[in-house]
């Protein structure tokens, strides 16, 4: 059943976009086909030239605009800026959501009016959208958001309470491969309310052209970089001392992620094709 009520709040869905038009009209019928009468899907496009326009000129409901940027964080300030919805989601141009996220996000958010920052499950999928993984997550972990060898919260699953952008928190944009990790460190070390749903709510593209694939040691550059600005006392560790340091913690991260997963039995729903972790 499509809810319609305004009793159901506002949802708006923040999608950057550039030269993603083999992927971005899967990306937007996720979002029309939720069934969720209350939302606005704002994309901010930074002036593609494959088929993208073409694309969002064929869906009426879009808000959207192509013009230059200084990057995808750039591009989703804007959207956040425009945001209009009591609960704002980020939604990159290859990924999509999957049915009665919307409807999810939503109640769980009624029902915990003190959370900030909402994250679900997750799956991988390929190029073609084939399934490679399912990703049940953890609640959220202080240690392991700072110490694990990656980020465990997905944007892609992952939905804000307004009043993180009303009060004027956006992403840094000189950060343009681990933009997502330094926001929400710097969010957690402010004291914003992370919370997990265990629930599939989006899934995550794996292709050449994505940044996780493409620039990987690129974004290890920028979360070290982020890391050493929120925590103290790793900065004041001389640097070779820091390094070994940092690998310590991060074994202990993943130790301690490993153990929690097993302990849910979460390898048994995995369906993996390689790593769990």
């Amino acid at each position: 059943m499509k809810l319609q009520s305004l009793s159901y709040p506002k949802i708006s869905i923040i999608t950057p976009s550039f030269n993603q038009g083999e992927f971005i009209e899967e990306t937007i019928l996720s979002v029309l086909n939720q069934q969720y009468g209350n939302f606005e899907h704002i994309i901010i496009d930074g002036g593609s030239t494959d088929q993208t326009l073409s694309i969002l000129r064929k869906y009426s409901h879009l808000i959207w605009v192509s013009e230059p940027d200084r990057g995808q964080s750039d591009a989703l300030n804007k959207g956040f800026k425009r945001a209009n919805g009591d609960i704002v989601g980020w939604l990159n141009s290859d990924d999509y959501y999957l049915p009665e996220c919307f409807q999810m996000i939503a109640k769980t958010f009624l029902n915990n009016p003190s959370t900030d920052i909402l994250h679900g499950n997750y799956r991988w999928i390929d190029k073609d959208g084939k399934l490679m993984q399912r990703r049940r997550e953890l609640q959220f972990d202080m240690f392991m958001l700072k110490y694990l060898h990656m980020l465990y919260i997905p944007t892609t699953a992952t939905f804000f309470h307004r009043r993180i952008f009303d009060e004027a928190n956006f992403l840094d944009i000189k950060y343009n491969y681990a933009m997502d990790y330094e926001f929400f460190l710097r969010l957690a070390v402010k004291g914003y309310r992370f919370a997990h749903v265990d629930a599939f709510l989006a899934d995550f593209r794996w292709h050449a052209r994505s940044k996780t694939e493409s620039a990987s040691h690129k974004q290890l550059e920028e979360q070290n970089e982020a890391l050493l600005t929120y925590d103290p006392v790793l900065r004041t560790l001389p640097p070779p001392v820091r390094g070994g340091a940092k690998a310590l913690l991060t074994g202990v991260a993943r130790t301690k992620r490993m153990v929690l997963k097993a302990m849910r039995g979460y390898y048994f729903d995995q369906w993996a094709k390689g790593s769990a972790l």
